[in-house]
Formats: C-alpha cells, structure tokens, sequence
C-alpha cells in the first residue's frame, strides 16, 4: 500500500449466515475464557443480537496491521482511543484519556491525562504502561499503518499510573486527532506480543463495549461487554454477516434476513431503497461521506506541465452533472479537496473555474497554444474496475467533444487498481482517476499527502515525498512551508486561515482536480433504531436496539 492513506479500491468479499447451540457457546465461554475461537462458535444470536449485513471483506481484527475501512468501524466497536469524535459531530474529544494533552512550547512532548478504573475484556486493568504498550506496538511491529504513528512519535512513556508522555519528531498539532485512528486503540499487554509480523489476525482484547464472541468465515459476533466503563450498549450484541456481492445484500435485507445493511450496495439497489422506504416501511439513514474522488495530474509530463493546460481541464470538469449521472444524486459535488465538513473548507475551483465552462476552458486553451487544428491530446487512465470512475472518464471526453469543438481529445485507458498503484509514483500515467478516504479526521490529511514534498524543485518537480507517491510531482516552496507552519500551529483560526492559503494555490497550480465527496447510507427495518452513521465515518453499534413492541404490533 502506497504510503499516502487509504485509496479506494478494493474488491469485497461476504459470506453466510450460520446458527450456533447454545450449549456449545456456554461451553466455550467457560472453558476458553473471553477469547474467541476461530475454528467454533463462543456466543450465541439469541434473536436480541442485532444483525447488520455487509459485502465487505475482513483481512484482519489485529489493530496494529489493519489498514481498511471495514476494520476500522469494527475496531470502532471493540476498542478505545486515546481521543475520538463526538457521534454526530466533528468534535474531538477524550476517550480513554481525560482531557486534551498539555503541549511543550516547542510543540515536541504531550502530556496526556490517562482514565482509571478501565479493564480490558480479559480482565486486565488499563493503565498508561498499557497505552504505552500498545502504542509502541503499533509501531514496531510494522503493520500496514504503522507509518502513521512511526513517522510522528519519537518516543511514548507512561510518567505516572495514569499519565503518558508522548515525545514527537517535530511539531505536529494535529497528533490528538492522529490519535483517534482506530489502530491506535489500546490493547491488553497479556494478549498481544511486540515485534515485526507479531500480529493476531483472529482476536481482539480492547476495552471497548464490545468484546469478540466469534470470528468466523462468514459471521462474526460481537458481545457486549458487561465489565465496561462507560454507558453499555442499548443491545446485547451484533451478529455481521459478510455476503457475497451486492444482489445477496440487497436481497437478504428486502426478506428482513438482516435488521441493517451497510456498505456496499449499487447506486441502483440504494435509489430503489430509498424509493421503497416508504412503502415498505424501512428507514434511509444518509450521511455526508469522508472520500474524495479526484483527478490527479502528472506534471513531468507534457502537456500538463503547463498549468495553463491543467486549468483548462479543470473548467471541463462538470461535477453536478458527474453527481446526477454517475452517482444518481448520491454524492456531493466538491470544489477541494478538503470535505465540505471542515470549517477550512473553501470552494476554490468553483470561484475559479465554475463547472463545466467551455468560456473559461477555451481561454486557457488558446493561451497554451491549442486548437481544433491543433487539439490538446491527453490520455486520461481509471481503474478498471470501478465503474463510477470509467464513467467520469467517458463524460470528461464528451464533453470536451461536444463543448470544445475537438479541441481537447482525451484517450481513455483503464488498468486493474493493483497494477495502478504500483506504478502511479512512478510517474508511468499523464492523469488518473482515484478515490481518497483519510487516515484520521483531520484537513492535514487531504492536504499534506498531496502538495508535500520532501525533496525536488520547481524546475524538476518533486523527486521524494508525498506529491511525488500521488503521481502529480507537485513542488512548491510556497506550499511546503505552509503545509509546515500548519502542523506547527496550535491555534484552530490561525491554522484554519493557513489551510485556506494551501486551497488557493492548489486551484492556482492545479496539480489534483477535486470531482465529488462520497456519501453513507445504511439502511434499517421499521423495528430498528438508533443508526447513525458520524460525519467522522463512524458507525457505532451500541446505539442500536430493537423496538419489541413494534416487532409485535406488526
């Protein structure tokens, strides 16, 4: 995996569903203690389990090598961070720490306030050698993510019982948000081992009020955990059902096989759920989403290596029209490549470029020298196998067609995502089509990964660094220093005001153009409530619960 976050691109995979004998799972809860066993049932769907349906695929429970969206809302569930997010909202908050950490004038060392009276789901309690433990592991043992963390933090130390002191590399004032990650969750130090590829793909032991009951080949059961800290769950467990493909999804939530489908229906079978909802009585829970899908642009190659050129391309892009066609309505148009749910956000390209304006882009066009006698030639390249970007690529090419009077002719190429991503650095694709989902909830990640360069110059582009994985070679002293200052900066409306500079030069340079935001949907039976899906992604389980007296009144 490219280390520039999290790239959408991912086949899912499911599985069916199973029942499980209550005599058995008594006998291994008491013979096996809280862990679960990958080879037999540990607990039991007693018809009060909620039961959530889903295509996506688990590679692994370990927090230190998950590195996938499905991973994360189950670790979500299971375990705790130092800081999350308050549901429903975008504020940061204390979770297994009790407040926001004190900071060093130079922006190196945090001091961080640790809770008490916390056990983990085996009976250990939590304390800030435990915190201490499983951020190191995270770490050293060098999964996926551990680049978040190891990249960042010089050194972590419990100073007290309840007190963690966390030494970084530089400043970096968006570490507490870093910290909500669901990797960095706080494991037991009696049931994980530290070291390279030490990892347990098929347990978890967190403190959250969750505990695995089952890790199957297609279910897996989630209990709650009556030792918990904070307010229990409003339902005894989820049982989550892993199907094949969409169809199986969609058709096992029609039947009422699942009281809850998430993740990943069709943009057909979402419009005909959201049709149907309600005639058949079922709920539509929308959410605004944290992907982004963009075009990124390879300027060490001719012609983008005239920013007159990129500008052109960016007045083509007609993103209400890519939303209705593509997205049926189920996405956001998006003018940067900060989500419109940051308060920094700015709609640069549209102030600057408006959508789809052919004035705007034949100006651009003429400046750089290109005509209908002399067409601006681009090959324009999309994974193959999503099906909204090979759409985009196809309404990009009309429209320069019929807008721009042969102008602009794009050639469209796809290639499967493994051998895109392998080769984007590598500077082998003049432009492609690629979906964005951030690390943690933050502005740094949808701007330090993509205008960020280690090492380069204006004339060569960027040689080593973040610009230079995402495939553009974008250098900039001016956005290097900004991109600095920022995470330097401690105070939300300075920081805020910098992140507004970093926009106006990506729409002035142009070396990505943002196209759309994602959007969530869940959907429930009439007897289910209490899904919400969180601007920060999360999807809590403890918040759903089965309306009995509904269920029997129907």
């Amino acid at each position: 995996m490219i280390n520039v976050g999290r790239l959408l691109l991912r086949p899912w995979t499911g599985m069916q569903r199973f029942v499980v004998l209550l005599c058995v799972s008594l006998l291994l809860v008491v013979s096996c203690g809280p862990k679960p066993s990958a080879d037999g049932p540990s607990a039991v769907n007693n018809g009060d389990f909620i039961t959530i349906g889903t295509t996506s695929k688990l590679r692994t429970l370990d927090p230190a090598d998950a590195y996938d969206i499905f991973s994360g809302i189950l670790l979500n569930n299971m375990g705790e961070r130092l800081y999350t997010y308050e549901l429903g909202s975008t504020k940061l908050v204390p979770q297994l720490a009790t407040a926001l950490p004190e900071v060093s004038e130079d922006g190196l060392t945090y001091i961080i306030p640790l809770r008490e009276g916390v056990q983990f789901h085996d009976g250990t309690p939590f304390n800030a050698k435990a915190m201490a433990f499983s951020l190191r592991r995270f770490i050293e043992n060098g999964g996926q993510p551990s680049f978040l963390l190891a990249d960042a933090i010089e050194s972590v130390k419990p100073t007290a019982e309840y007190e963690l002191t966390i030494e970084l590399k530089q400043p970096f004032s968006a570490l507490p948000a870093l910290l909500s990650f669901f990797g960095a969750c706080a494991v037991s130090p009696k049931a994980y081992d530290v070291g390279p590829g030490k990892f347990a793909p098929d347990t978890f032991v967190g403190t959250g009020p969750y505990k695995l009951a089952r890790y199957g080949p297609d279910l897996l059961q989630l209990q709650a955990f009556d030792q918990y800290w904070g307010e229990k769950p409003a339902n005894p467990g989820v049982s989550i059902q892993l199907l094949t493909d969409a169809p199986n999804l969609f058709n096992a939530f029609q039947t009422g096989a699942v009281d809850v489908a998430y993740q990943n229906l069709e943009p057909e079978q979402v419009q005909n759920l959201r049709q149907d909802a309600d005639k058949s009585g079922w709920k539509v829970i929308e959410a605004q989403g944290t992907g982004v899908t963009y075009l990124v642009l390879n300027l060490k190659q001719e012609p983008l290596d005239n920013v007159a050129v990129r500008r052109a391309i960016a007045a083509i892009v007609d993103r209400p029209l890519i939303n209705k066609r593509v997205y049926q309505g189920q996405a956001e148009p998006i003018y940067s490549l900060l989500p419109t749910a940051f308060e920094s956000y700015s709609p640069v390209f549209k102030e600057s470029y408006g959508d789809g304006n052919a004035e705007v882009a034949q100006k651009y066009l003429d400046e750089a020298g290109y005509s209908t006698e002399n067409p601006l030639r681009l090959e324009l390249w999309y994974p193959s196998n999503s099906v909204p970007r090979s759409l985009i690529a196809s309404l990009l090419k009309a429209f320069a067609k019929d807008k721009l009077d042969g102008a602009v002719e794009l050639e469209i190429n796809s290639v499967d995502s493994a051998t895109a991503f392998q080769n984007v650095s590598k500077g082998i694709y003049p432009s492609l089509l690629v979906t964005w989902f951030p690390d943690f909830f933050d502005p740094d990640t949808y701007i330090q990964p993509f205008l960020s360069c280690l090492k380069g110059s204006q004339e060569e582009g960027c040689e080593e660094g973040a610009s230079q994985s995402q495939g553009s070679f974008y250098y900039s002293d001016d956005a290097n220093a900004l991109v600095k200052q920022q995470r330097r900066t401690l105070d939300p409306e300075k920081r805020q005001a910098i992140f507004g500079e970093l926009q106006e030069i990506l729409a002035d340079d142009v070396p990505y153009i943002p196209l759309v935001q994602s959007k969530e949907y869940a959907f429930a039976q009439q007897n289910i409530e209490g899904v919400q899906i969180s601007p920060t992604q999360q999807f809590p389980f403890w918040t759903l619960q089965r309306d009995t007296a509904q269920a029997q009144e129907n």
